[in-house]
């Protein structure tokens, strides 16, 4: 079994996982309560939560499981807020030392990018791996509060960005737009339900890059255009347009999302197409790339729901698949790195970055 620890911004979560039978199991804790006062992330706040909860996930996990039993311990090292990260890192080292197993660090988005591969896993965990070539060279997705980013897994399995948003991400783009609309915090999730009754083409919202080849994402110049559109817009009329608002809004952020990634499909070397990350939940989101998907040829994999957001399951399967992004450290030597990039390799002799 793999033991995993996930603890890279606001979730507390530990996985079991069972390589030759695909099962995992996950206990999680959600601090959305706690920042949803706040409009946002407060990392001292996170820090102290995982202190107070990750202990007490790990009791579930212990009585399950006894030295000898445990090929390794994985965590997240990067990228993600400094004090969280160092929560589970510390944690993990004690939980290697105790069950005497080797430590491996997890790059946060290579996690990400391999968790739409689960299932497949899943399915039939001893031919994984050549099915899964049967998918390269294949175009992945990730698209959360922190990172939105287009990239590439070779048949050799190495991992090359593609495309990056220059500026905010799209989930944040989300986040900001339901804090400037008076929603609430997480944003995502309710511009999506209010923008169900709107018109998606009520009002017109920028789409950066849309025309150009460039490889690359905006979307701060989204949230400038909806302050400018609010500012035109009465108080006493805010209730009558805010579905419209969030339906447009919501439909020009999904629209960036598509135009760049049809870009590159249309480029006809992807075998297949990846959803992950938080933003992945979003059903039109889910929707487009999936019909894109079925348009051009390729085959399509999503993320499930439970492994698209910052959880321990993705951190567990991609120390198991992850050869290349993945650092063994049996000497408990392991540091950790907030900006750790998407496409940064370990070399096998060096247990730190």
């Amino acid at each position: 079994m793999i033991l995993a620890i996930e603890s890279s911004c606001d979730e507390s979560a530990v996985a079991l996982f069972e390589p030759e039978g695909g099962e995992i199991r996950e206990w999680i804790h959600s601090q959305i309560a706690i920042h949803q006062t706040h409009g946002g992330v407060v990392p001292d706040l996170a820090s102290r939560e995982h202190t107070r909860h990750l202990p007490r996930l790990l009791s579930k996990v212990h009585w399950r499981i006894d030295k000898g039993t445990i090929d390794h311990v994985a965590v997240t090292c990067g990228p993600g807020l400094a004090s969280c990260l160092a929560m589970g890192i510390a944690l993990a080292k004690c939980v290697a030392l105790e069950l005497e197993a080797p430590l491996v660090g997890v790059n946060h988005l290579r996690g990400h990018a391999y968790s739409p591969f689960i299932s497949l896993y899943q399915s039939e965990p001893e031919s994984f791996a050549s099915r899964l070539s049967g998918y390269l060279p294949h175009l992945g997705l990730i698209v959360s509060g922190g990172n939105t980013l287009l990239f590439e897994i070779d048949k050799n399995l190495r991992l090359q960005i593609l495309a990056q948003t220059v500026d905010d991400a799209a989930g944040e783009a989300l986040d900001k737009g339901a804090r400037l609309l008076g929603l609430g915090y997480p944003g995502g999730p309710l511009i999506e339900e209010t923008g169900k009754q709107g018109d998606c083409e009520a009002f017109a919202f920028p789409r950066a890059f849309a025309s150009s080849r460039e490889p690359k994402f905006s979307f701060s110049g989204l949230k400038t255009s909806l302050r400018y559109r609010m500012e035109k817009v009465n108080d006493d009329k805010l209730d009558s347009v805010l579905p419209d608002l969030c339906a447009s809004y919501q439909a020009a952020v999904v629209e960036a999302l598509t135009v760049k990634t049809e870009q590159f499909l249309q480029m006809g070397r992807f075998r297949s197409l990846g959803l992950s990350g938080g933003v992945a939940n979003n059903l039109r989101l889910r929707d487009t790339m999936e019909d894109l998907a079925s348009r051009l040829g390729v085959v399509f994999f999503c993320a499930e729901a439970r492994h698209t957001g910052d959880n321990a399951s993705m951190i567990a399967f991609a120390s198991r698949v992850d050869q290349t992004g993945s650092v063994f450290d049996p000497d408990l030597a392991l540091s950790f790195n907030p900006s750790l990039p998407l496409d940064a390799s370990f070399d096998r002799e060096r247990s730190y970055f």
